[in-house]
C-alpha cells in the first residue's frame, strides 16, 4: 500500500488525476486499450473535473462504474449520470462508456443488467474507489445480505446487492474484480474516514470490506487522503 497525504481536497484531486491518467497510459501502452472503473457520489467529482482534461488516448479508454444504484439512467442518484456530467467531457469525451443500468427494463430487473455486464465482461485495468464511514467500498456494504457471495466469488464480475441502510438496490463489482485490477486507487477526506482507514489498515475483516482490498491487492493500493 502506498499512502499520499495532502493538505487540501483540491490538491488530493489534482494529484490523483495525474496518477490515474498515468496508470491509464501504462495500460494503453501494454494492451492498446484500457478499462477505467470509477466510483460515484459527490467525492470523486473534483477528480473527474481534473481527469477529463488530461491528455491521454481517451479514444482507447472504456469508462465504466465500480457500482451503481438501481435507478433510471437520468435519475438524480445515478452514478452514470454523474460520470456523463462531470467526466465524459473535454478530452475524456472521446472515451467509450458502459453504464451498469442501461434503461428502465434493467431498473425493473437488475439481474438482467448483471447478466449483460458479465456476458460482455472486460476486466477493469484501473479502479477508483471511495470509502464509507461504515467501511464499505464499491457497494460491498458490511450488512448487505449478498456480502458473503461478493467476497467469496472467485470469478470477477458484477452482482446485485441490497444494503439495508441504502435507499436503492445496487449493482457492484465483486471483490475478485477489484483485486484483479492492475491499479486500485482509494481516496478519502476528513477525520471520520481517517479513523475508519486506520482501523481497516490493521488487517482484513468482512466487517470493514475496504480492508480486504487494502490487504489483498497484489500490487498494493494507492491511497490518497486529505
Amino acid at each position: 500500500m502506498r499512502r499520499y497525504e495532502h493538505t487540501s481536497e483540491a490538491d488530493l484531486a489534482e494529484a490523483m488525476a495525474i496518477s490515474v491518467a498515468h496508470a491509464l497510459e501504462i495500460a494503453i501502452g501494454v494492451n492498446g486499450w484500457a478499462v477505467l472503473a470509477v466510483s460515484g457520489g459527490r467525492s470523486p467529482v473534483p477528480l473527474f473535473e481534473r481527469l477529463r482534461h488530461r491528455t491521454i488516448r481517451w479514444d482507447a479508454v472504456t469508462v465504466t462504474l465500480v457500482d451503481e444504484r438501481v435507478v433510471p439512467p437520468d435519475h438524480d442518484d445515478s452514478n452514470g449520470a454523474l460520470v456523463r456530467r462531470h467526466l465524459l467531457r473535454e478530452a475524456a469525451g472521446k472515451a467509450a462508456f458502459v453504464p451498469l443500468v442501461a434503461d428502465a427494463a434493467e431498473v425493473a430487473d437488475p439481474a438482467s443488467a448483471v447478466a449483460r455486464l458479465n456476458a460482455a465482461w472486460r476486466q477493469p485495468d484501473v479502479v477508483v474507489l471511495g470509502m464509507g464511514e461504515d467501511g464499505h467500498t464499491a457497494s460491498l456494504f458490511p450488512e448487505a445480505p449478498e456480502l458473503q457471495q461478493a467476497l467469496a466469488d472467485t470469478q470477477p464480475g458484477y452482482l446485485v446487492t441490497h444494503p439495508h441502510e441504502a435507499p436503492h438496490a445496487r449493482i457492484t463489482l465483486n471483490l475478485a474484480a477489484l483485486l484483479a485490477a492492475d491499479r486500485v486507487f482509494l481516496s478519502f477526506a476528513g477525520p471520520a474516514k481517517a479513523a475508519v482507514f486506520a482501523n481497516a489498515s490493521k488487517g482484513p475483516t468482512p466487517a470493514l470490506p475496504v480492508s480486504l482490498v487494502l490487504s489483498r491487492h497484489r500490487h498494493g493500493t494507492d491511497v490518497f487522503s486529505a
